[in-house]
């Protein structure tokens, strides 16, 4: 039965009374906010007949310890030299030696339901998150809505007496709801976190990042020095010592989660340096090495066996040798990435120790939020979205050309897939893969100096990402509510990992966990694992296809640790066994219905949207950071951009509107002067057009109109630019290919300025060029659509490809 608000405030009350006549300590509270307390001073006529009361402010329990939870992204289980990788992350090394490695710690294999169930500790389907936002279906378990009744440890730990931020990727608000018209309650700061200071979206430009501070979207300095993993460690350093500055009482949560190992790959190119030849081997050395070294750590069994490499990733000796040294040095730049990652959260840790806080502070060393990320192509790339989208060919030469460029802000690269299951050993698959390790097995690190009696130790129990909130709830002392702010909350669904902190040998308590992505399945149970054979290799679009289709496989996991020997041959009365435990736990959590679907999950028409229907729109001055899903969709069709402006006596210059970047995208603006529309389909100097007046605007009011006229039909067909002053044509040209599926992963639209990447290198040096004179307002008109119903379904499968991509 539900309950009104003064019916919760009456149950929340009766609580109160049942603790104080119980001698209970107030943070056993179980429904919070706490009901307001009772004035116990006394009120007279006048104040001095009257004695003052205020109400005591909500504190943690005494001593409560700090809590820093720390999330990388795509990183493969067999990156990280903790883990007996060969890219070396001595901040992570440190803390193992410190505290505990936990060598069978599961996420879900792509990043919006990790981040979900990590921060909730409910399964992914549990609370909406069963697939990233941009496949978001109307089913209970996909809608992406993260549901109100599975509470973050934020909004627990904040309601208890922690001071609570967030820093980096958040990924877990639906695209219709990531614009300035909110609504914001799925943002950071609705969901518990005081302090946000990141990005919404699944990937970013880390010199020129979409970064927002709150709800609010900021600029970052244009100064060629920026680098945004660097900034986020500045301020969670900034907001630690402020918080232990002002309260040094009061314990925190920090919640960091950078984007950097997530493509494209941005490394300052002394890092880059750092690695060169380091991967000259290859591969398959690669992956060789990584397993002795593995089992030297003691991080896998001995005797653990290396599963094979796909037959589509060529063997590394079968490469010339301009691949050769492509591919490797696409991987040193991956590397340095890893590498500035982990010495940046080293700074953080650093910060917590001057503060003098180490000892009590609880530490998770989240190494990816799935596996290594197999979407690179088999070739690696230098512009992911023009590759993986919009069909742009990225030839060796053209590559080979610009290697020094990689990891830099003129490429939005990754590595080929040969090196995503390299990182990924001893498994099989890769992310997206939720059927194996490949793309679910990723190493932790628990560090707690004051509580850990056993360090520098190796965990083997059975772990999950929903594991997490309920051992910081019981570290810190503090249960569970029963409701939160007025809604009635789902049980926790993980189990606290305290009882392993001193017991290396205590059975495993999470003894069953299932595991669900777009039809890949599987499910864990008593030290079996039974799964599903993927039916589309993760690099690679694909055809939908019907959950039955798939074919099973079996593991005895406490026996086999890399998932080497299928045994559904052998023991098929063990593989239905676990199939019907599948079943049990599927319909638990939500998981049903099954969709395996690749297209129909792409198409943004079954998702709610700010522009469906609409064909005209008007914007005003300010109006930035607009996501492509939310913005005019002026791809395969015609449409007309209309600017009012006034010029002053000495004349003006500076973006009046855009959509995406250098690496795809357009713009309406005014260069020194003159009127201008530049157009990029890619970033490779060929495919850069522009429709430029020859005169430039005189003082006063004027009306600037770009007609394209769209060449179809078809998807990313030629078009026709005209230019026009006051109704007057004043210049025409040809944009030869256009943008056929996105414009770009995480750039936006803009009015009166330009906060990306510049569409032409043109005014790079004066981003984020805002027009200098007035500009009244900006009217799009969307017209007529080039598209057949055949280029829809295409553009569907396109748009499923670059979800999964952008995640």
């Amino acid at each position: 039965m539900k309950m009104n608000h003064r019916q919760n405030l009456i149950a929340a009350a009766l609580v109160s009374l049942v603790c104080a006549a119980l001698a209970l300590p107030t943070w056993a509270q179980d429904v919070l906010p706490r009901p307001p307390q009772p004035f116990k001073g006394k009120i007279g006529r006048t104040v001095k007949e009257s004695t003052p009361d205020f109400p005591k402010a909500i504190t943690a329990p005494q001593g409560a310890p700090n809590v820093l939870l720390i999330l990388t992204d795509d990183v493969g289980f067999g990156a990280p030299s903790t883990f007996g990788g060969q890219i070396p992350t001595p901040t992570m090394d440190q803390l193992a030696q410190d505290g505990l490695r936990f060598n069978t710690f599961h996420t879900t294999a792509l990043c919006s339901p990790t981040r979900a169930a990590l921060i909730t500790g409910r399964n992914h389907h549990s609370n909406a998150t069963g697939v990233i936002t941009e496949m978001a279906t109307g089913y209970p378990g996909y809608n992406s809505l993260m549901s109100k009744s599975s509470g973050t440890i934020g909004e627990i730990l904040k309601q208890n007496g922690w001071n609570t931020a967030w820093f980096g990727k958040n990924h877990n608000v639906p695209d219709w709801q990531s614009s300035q018209a909110g609504p914001f309650d799925l943002w950071p700061t609705g969901l518990g976190f005081e302090h946000f200071y990141g990005f919404i979206g699944g990937d970013t430009d880390q010199w020129h990042p979409a970064l927002f501070d709150g709800t609010n979207p900021i600029e970052t300095p244009n100064d060629g020095k920026y680098h945004m993993d660097a900034d986020l460690a500045d301020h969670a350093i900034a907001w630690i010592k402020q918080q232990h500055s002002l309260a040094p009482d009061k314990p925190f949560f920090v919640y960091y989660a950078p984007g950097l190992t997530h493509a494209p790959h941005h490394a300052p190119k002394e890092w880059i340096a750092k690695f060169k030849g380091q991967f000259d081997q290859g591969w398959d050395q690669f992956r060789e090495q990584t397993l002795a070294r593995q089992i030297k750590l003691g991080v896998v069994p001995a005797g653990t066996q290396l599963t094979p490499r796909p037959k589509e990733i060529p063997a590394w000796d079968t490469l010339s040798a301009d691949q050769k040294r492509l591919y490797a040095h696409m991987m040193e730049v991956y590397a340095a990435s890893l590498a500035f990652v982990d010495y940046n959260i080293g700074r953080v840790i650093q910060a917590v120790k001057d503060t003098g806080e180490s000892d009590n502070t609880l530490i998770f060393y989240i190494s990816g939020d799935n596996g290594a990320s197999g979407e690179g192509t088999l070739q690696g790339l230098s512009n992911e979205v023009g590759v993986a989208a919009n069909g742009v060919v990225e030839t060796l030469p053209y590559l080979l050309s610009i290697m020094d460029d990689l990891g830099g802000p003129l490429t939005y690269n990754h590595y080929p897939v040969g090196w995503a299951h390299a990182m990924d050993t001893p498994f099989q698959w890769t992310k997206q893969v939720a059927s194996h390790f490949g793309g679910t097995r990723n190493g932790l690190v628990v560090s707690w100096p004051k509580h850990l009696k056993q360090t520098n130790q190796v965990r083997e129990q059975f772990s999950s990402v929903i594991d997490i909130v309920p051992t910081i709830l019981e570290a810190t002392g503090v249960k569970a509510p029963t409701m939160i702010n007025g809604v009635k909350q789902t049980p926790i669904e993980g189990t606290s990992l305290v009882y392993t902190f001193d017991n290396a040998k205590a059975p495993t308590h999470h003894t069953t966990q299932y595991f669900e992505m777009i039809g890949n399945r599987g499910v864990f149970h008593d030290g079996w694992m039974a799964n599903t054979t993927p039916l589309r290799l993760p690099w690679q679009g694909g055809t939908d296809s019907s959950p039955d289709d798939f074919k099973w496989e079996l593991y005895h996991v406490s026996e086999d640790f890399s998932q080497a020997h299928d045994l559904a041959a052998q023991n098929p009365a063990k593989l239905k066994e676990l199939q019907a435990v599948f079943d049990r736990e599927a319909k638990k959590y939500q998981v049903y219905p099954l969709d395996a679907s690749f297209v129909a999950r792409a198409d943004v028409s079954i998702r709610p949207s700010l522009t469906r229907g609409r064909d005209t729109f008007t914007y005003y001055p300010g109006t930035i950071r607009v996501p492509e899903g939310t913005a005019p969709d002026v791809k395969n069709k015609d449409f007309t951009i209309t600017a009012d402006v006034v010029i002053p006596d000495g004349g003006a210059e500076g973006v009046l509107v855009t959509q995406g970047g250098r690496f795809g995208g357009y713009a309406l603006l005014v260069m020194n002067g003159v009127p201008e529309f530049d157009y990029a389909f890619s970033n490779q100097p060929q495919h850069k057009y522009r429709v430029a007046s020859k005169e430039k605007l005189t003082p006063g009011k004027h009306t600037l109109t770009l007609d394209f006229k769209y060449d179809g039909p078809g998807m990313g067909k030629s078009g026709t630019g005209t230019l026009a002053v006051d109704g007057k044509q004043v210049a025409q040209g040809k944009i030869e290919h256009t943008i056929p599926i996105r414009f770009s992963l995480d750039e936006t639209f803009d009015v009166g300025k330009d906060t990306g990447t510049p569409v032409v290198e043109d005014y790079v040096s004066k981003m984020p060029f805002e027009f200098t004179g007035e500009l009244t307002k900006v009217v799009i008109q969307l017209g007529k659509s080039g598209l057949t119903a055949s280029d829809i379904k295409q553009l569907n499968e396109a748009n499923k490809m670059l979800s999964l991509v952008r995640d």
